[in-house]
């Protein structure tokens, strides 16, 4: 382990991988391991090392046989939450104990295929403390469905909201066109035929005329999570400092 001028500590493991141990005091995001296109001992090596030195550590895109690896190296030793829908992993000392950020965000699934995004995205700003209000399957093609849940996350006062659509992907648009806080809308790879895989619902959330809507990669859960996160965040400490 090591920490370089300018107060960041590093550890290498094995010549694989530079764990970056003061990213969430640098960022607000804490490091995340990317499971997709590792060998499953380097995803459990990683997840150990970040855990023991940091409390916990969070794993995206963790296959079937690399949750195996885990669930029988860590099991013993550390506590272990696994999302198999969200494909996520959550290890942790048994003595850490995470803490609440008072950061509200609220996460919208358009149709049921897309609640592995969304539950990617929910995971990720819980594990940076906040609370989640999420609602799946209120789509467009049914508008009447996204009415309450509206009233909801209004009525809750979220900072930010999640809205997750693959096909079309007009989902996003709508909602920051209801609601007076930002949008940050995930394509989703549903959907088939021409501008398939997510490429239609992608530039449909590019070309949308409501403004306050950031829209990030086709799938890309984790990094919608922390943004909204990042901004309930700064909203719920911005609110403590306001009332002292």
């Amino acid at each position: 382990m090591t920490t370089n001028h300018t107060g960041n500590t590093i550890e290498l493991i094995d010549q694989f991988a530079r764990l970056d141990l003061t990213r969430r005091e640098r960022t607000g995001i804490p490091e995340a391991i990317l499971a997709e296109g590792k060998k499953p001992e380097q995803v459990v090596a990683a997840l150990r090392t970040l855990a023991e030195r940091s409390g916990f550590a969070l794993a995206t895109r963790v296959s079937d046989d690399c949750a195996k690896a885990i669930e029988d190296a860590l099991g013993p030793h550390l506590r272990l939450t696994d999302n198999r829908l969200a494909r996520t992993f959550i290890v942790q000392r048994h003595n850490y104990e995470s803490s609440s950020s008072g950061g509200v965000i609220a996460v919208l699934a358009a149709g049921t295929s897309d609640i592995p995004v969304a539950e990617e995205a929910r995971v990720t700003a819980e594990v940076m403390g906040c609370e989640v209000l999420a609602h799946y399957d209120v789509g467009i093609a049914g508008i009447h469905r996204l009415m309450e849940p509206l009233k909801d996350l209004l009525d809750r006062d979220v900072s930010a909201v999640v809205a997750v659509a693959g096909m079309e992907g007009a989902l996003p648009s709508v909602v920051r066109g209801l609601v007076p806080v930002p949008v940050i809308g995930v394509p989703v790879s549903t959907g088939y035929g021409y501008g398939g895989k997510g490429k239609a619902a992608l530039m449909t959330m590019l070309q949308s005329c409501a403004p306050g809507l950031t829209v990030v990669n086709i799938d890309n859960g984790f990094g919608a999570g922390a943004t909204a996160a990042l901004i309930a965040n700064r909203v719920a400490q911005a609110k403590r400092s306001s009332s002292q």
